[in-house]
């Protein structure tokens, strides 16, 4: 059993996170800035934030591994790779392994190809965030000892797409995954099954990588 603190839990990806950690028998602490009407059985539920020292001190006091899953959107934009090089800091401090879900936008499209929010059709709205996380992963690269993964979706992932678990799934490095048809995508569930594989058994320490069917 290990001791999984996840911020941004009750998001989309953070709650098919928590519900596999959970259902794999690992006790796991969600943190959100509200608390969720539904909860998860077997899911602890603490109210904070990412960018609250005092929150991340608890977060990290609770688990061998913390995830954040919390998109820089909204009031949070600008603000989240702040959150993350601060729990960094922490987590390294702590001797606590620490992950990072991103977005696609800073996956190459080809080898030696431009990254996918350099693209023409990358929609100019998601740029921002993609930026920011793309930041976040720099400051993970440029950290010491620090014990960390970080983990894209594909192009077409979110509540939007939700899609069928599938139990299965492709792993890539910093290219974008997509299958013969061209599409990029996976479901939340089988997106978290993911998450929760590099938990139970690191396969890409210090390093990023990315899952799609």
């Amino acid at each position: 059993m290990t001791r999984i603190s996840v911020f941004g839990g009750t998001g989309y990806t953070g709650t098919h996170l928590v519900s596999e950690a959970a259902r794999r028998g690992h006790e796991v602490t969600s943190f959100s800035r509200s608390l969720p009407e539904q909860q998860v059985d077997g899911v602890r539920y603490e109210q904070g934030s990412l960018l609250d020292e005092a929150t991340r001190r608890a977060a990290l006091e609770a688990a061998d591994v913390v995830v954040v899953a919390v998109a820089p959107r909204g009031d949070m934009a600008g603000s989240v790779r702040d959150g993350i090089r601060a729990l960094a800091t922490e987590a390294e401090q702590a001797g606590v392994r620490l992950g990072v879900v991103g977005g696609a936008g800073s996956l190459h499209v080809a080898e030696g190809g431009p990254r996918l929010f350099d693209t023409p059709d990358f929609p100019a709205e998601y740029r921002p965030e993609s930026l920011e996380m793309a930041g976040a992963l720099d400051d993970l690269r440029a950290t010491g000892r620090l014990d960390w993964f970080y983990l894209c979706p594909p192009a077409a992932y979110g509540g939007f797409a939700p899609g069928e678990a599938r139990g299965t799934y492709r792993v890539g490095d910093d290219l974008l995954l997509t299958d013969e048809q061209g599409n990029s995508f996976i479901g939340g569930a089988d997106f978290a099954q993911a998450l929760v594989d590099e938990i139970e058994t690191p396969a890409h320490r210090r390093a990023r990588f990315t899952v799609a069917y």
